[in-house]
């Protein structure tokens, strides 16, 4: 009889627990989701690889995916851009209807020639901007992007930064991809915005 009890005791206690706690993680998700799509870009202008002058209207089209990284990332970038270079092969004749920017954090390592050299190991054609760091800087800034150097013994530096794919279509938030996404899951959000 007391097991039955303590049964009946232990499936109210987590039925209270779900009903109270649902809504308090329903009301955060949402407000996450919120603050996310706050983000609103900022008005720039910088150099892409080519020379070729990028701004906010750069961004504008059906599907745009940013992604801030460095070319001296020991894994996230690289497994996060080779992530999508296969999804953007797994789109096929849809990828010709998005484009993906590596926007670089470290502008004083990430020159043009450095980051062209650096995207030309993917198979689909990543645009490279850098530029001047104090421009870089509000651009990761107004799309919600934290990143720091982080300095080791020998005077070298790594930099920590969030890692996001960013999506916009016609110029505006719609998503983001995790680095923790799968290539099913990352396909899965893209296409839901083609």
């Amino acid at each position: 009889m007391k097991i039955k009890t303590s049964i009946i005791v232990i499936c109210g206690c987590l039925v209270i627990f779900i009903f109270v706690m649902l809504p308090i993680f329903l009301s955060t998700q949402s407000k996450k989701d919120d603050y996310v799509a706050s983000f609103k870009g900022s008005e720039f202008s910088l150099k892409d690889m080519n020379n070729n002058v990028i701004n906010e209207k750069s961004f504008n089209g059906p599907l745009t995916a940013i992604f801030f990284g460095f070319t001296n990332c020991p894994d996230v970038c690289p497994m996060t851009l080779n992530k999508m270079d296969i999804v953007l092969d797994k789109l096929k004749k849809d990828k010709e209807q998005i484009k993906l920017f590596f926007v670089s954090v470290d502008p004083e390592r990430d020159t043009p020639e450095v980051i062209k050299d650096y995207l030309s190991s993917y198979e689909n054609n990543f645009v490279g901007i850098t530029g001047e760091k104090e421009k870089i800087f509000l651009l990761y800034k107004s799309w919600g992007i934290m990143s720091q150097k982080v300095f080791t013994e020998n005077g070298e530096y790594n930099i920590d930064h969030s890692s996001p794919v960013i999506l916009l279509k016609d110029g505006k938030y719609v998503a983001r991809i995790s680095h923790r996404d799968d290539i099913k899951k990352s396909l899965k959000i893209i296409k839901k915005y083609l």
